[in-house]
């Protein structure tokens, strides 16, 4: 079993609490204290609770909270990413377990130190935990298919990236290969990884500036219609940077 909940997405900070029932883990800790513990809640556990952080890479928006924790859980981590608390490094392609919960991590392309994407998997569920990445390289999409669960990147609407008021170099910087995945390019790459036992996508990381939930939700819609696969028969929602989001299994 597979139990999510998306305490915060986005360039503010973000955060994921994922259990199987009986091991509970962090991923990233870009959040304050309150705000994790209020999600903690929902779980009706304590941070006494968390047994293991694992990190993403090392931009602020995903540590900068990291400090309040340390010493207290275990942190497990790629080299370059938060090495004055690591006490575990991981690398893309070996696996390792934290309590009954599998990692798996793969190389993302993003312009941070060794950045890394998971393949979670507790009991015979599986979610592919996908966020800040310009791309996804082609050796890490066999991993992908057919997850129960996909945490997937939707960042911005294109046009309106490039017709923003930001500066010319962050806007290069996000459309790059090293920067956010798109509506667009997170829902073709979802029509591509989506098998039979696929439940739900929860699309991450939006920006405040150059989209909407409305706007990143037609987007797949759409995509879904020109690929003539059946939206409806998904849960497909997207997380928030102010409040926190449930997926997986809360039956």
């Amino acid at each position: 079993m597979i139990r999510a909940l998306f305490v915060a997405s986005g360039s503010k900070g973000n955060a994921t609490l994922i259990s199987s029932g009986n091991t509970l883990i962090l991923i990233d800790m870009g959040i304050t204290l309150k705000r994790l513990k209020a999600g903690l809640l929902e779980f009706d556990k304590t941070i006494d609770d968390i047994d293991g952080v694992i990190f993403t890479h090392d931009h602020s928006d995903h540590i900068k909270g990291a400090h309040m924790l340390a010493a207290k859980i275990p942190f497990y981590a790629t080299e370059g990413t938060i090495d004055e608390y690591v006490d575990s490094l991981i690398f893309p392609g070996e696996e390792f377990e934290i309590g009954d919960i599998k990692i798996m991590p793969f190389q993302s392309s993003h312009d941070a130190v060794n950045p890394v994407n998971f393949v979670i998997q507790a009991g015979e569920e599986r979610m592919a935990y996908i966020t800040d990445t310009g791309i996804i390289l082609e050796e890490a999409l066999p991993l992908l298919r057919d997850c129960d669960y996909y945490l997937m990147e939707s960042n911005h609407d294109i046009m309106m990236e490039k017709r923003s008021r930001r500066p010319a170099m962050l806007i290069a910087r996000v459309l790059s290969d090293y920067g956010h995945l798109s509506n667009v390019d997170s829902a073709n790459y979802i029509c591509d990884l989506i098998g039979p036992h696929t439940k739900g996508i929860y699309l991450a990381h939006l920006s405040d500036d150059c989209n909407t939930h409305e706007v990143a939700i037609n987007t797949y819609k759409k995509v879904f219609a020109e690929r003539e696969m059946h939206f409806e028969d998904f849960e497909i929602k997207c997380t928030s940077q102010i409040k926190s989001v449930k997926g997986g299994d809360w039956e």
